[in-house]
């Protein structure tokens, strides 16, 4: 991917340094591949991970201000100045693809943290992994996931780790449109099977979403190097729900699918990819997934 010497987003905010605490209950918010690692290591590791499924993937929860470093951020490293440019290349994308449309689009923060952080959606551990908050508008990320996509999940090269960032502000895209507070809505009037098929879908969207940026991205920044596409391909089959299961405990449950199989997710991304189109993602229409 290349991505050295161009335009760094300013909406980051480092607080790898300034701690992360802040009151509140573990909720989670709009999580993407996070919330299915925290389930594979529960189910290697013994605990139960259902404190996150069950507390509010998709709900914003109470809204609990914690502070944040004041001023403007700083790129310390590399792998900081990697997040801005790809966090740079999703916002023009996606003000390019809403101004067609007639509408504007509200860049979010992305904030880096270390070990814990406090957001609008409670405090959260960097066990969850990456994670959008709904309440704050914001995309949560411990650096340190990378080497767990690395060492654990086989997820390698950058453009597996643009594809998670690029799949986090898939999730704030879908707030904006009113997609995510809708069907969080809806799953509160579903029993539990109901509200994970329709987290799939929720989920699904935004790996074609993905798929829309990498295709943008390709045309407008020329970014795509050879082997890009089968990076995030990899990555999409590492974190299907079958995949992980099945790697935990030797079976899948289908019903408690939140994100997908690696067929679906790899597909779904595809079909962004092949069509950079909004409209060819929408899951939710979808006989088949």
């Amino acid at each position: 991917m290349k991505w050295r010497g161009r335009r760094a987003s300013r909406n980051i905010s480092d607080r790898r340094r300034s701690g992360g605490r802040g009151a509140g209950r573990t909720v989670v918010a709009g999580g993407g591949i996070g919330a299915v690692v925290v389930v594979l290591a529960g189910l290697v590791f013994g605990f139960d991970p259902s404190f996150i499924l069950n507390s509010g993937l998709l709900d914003g929860g109470p809204v609990q201000q914690t502070s944040a470093p004041s001023g403007p951020n700083r790129i310390d490293d590399e792998t900081e100045e990697f997040v801005a440019v790809v966090l740079a290349d999703t916002e023009e994308v996606w003000t390019d693809l809403f101004q067609r449309s007639g509408a504007s689009y509200p860049r979010p923060t992305l904030v880096l943290f270390s070990g814990a952080v406090g957001s609008a959606c409670g405090q959260a551990s960097s066990a969850v992994g990456p994670f959008y908050c709904p309440g704050d508008e914001q995309i949560y990320i411990d650096l340190d996931f990378f080497d767990v996509m690395d060492r654990e999940l086989g997820a390698r090269g950058d453009f597996a780790k643009a594809y998670v960032i690029a799949h986090e502000v898939a999730h704030h895209v879908q707030n904006v449109q009113g997609i995510l507070p809708e069907v969080n809505a809806q799953r509160q009037r579903v029993d539990e099977t109901g509200a994970n098929r329709l987290t799939v879908r929720l989920e699904l969207q935004a790996d074609c979403y993905s798929g829309i940026w990498a295709n943008r991205a390709e045309q407008m920044f020329d970014t795509l190097e050879p082997g890009d596409i089968a990076e995030a391909m990899n990555a999409a089959e590492a974190i299907g729900d079958d995949a992980l299961q099945r790697r935990a405990q030797g079976y899948v449950v289908p019903d408690s699918f939140t994100h997908g199989t690696s067929e679906q997710r790899m597909r779904w991304f595809d079909r962004g990819y092949r069509t950079g189109s909004v409209s060819n993602c929408d899951t939710f229409a979808a006989t088949e997934l």
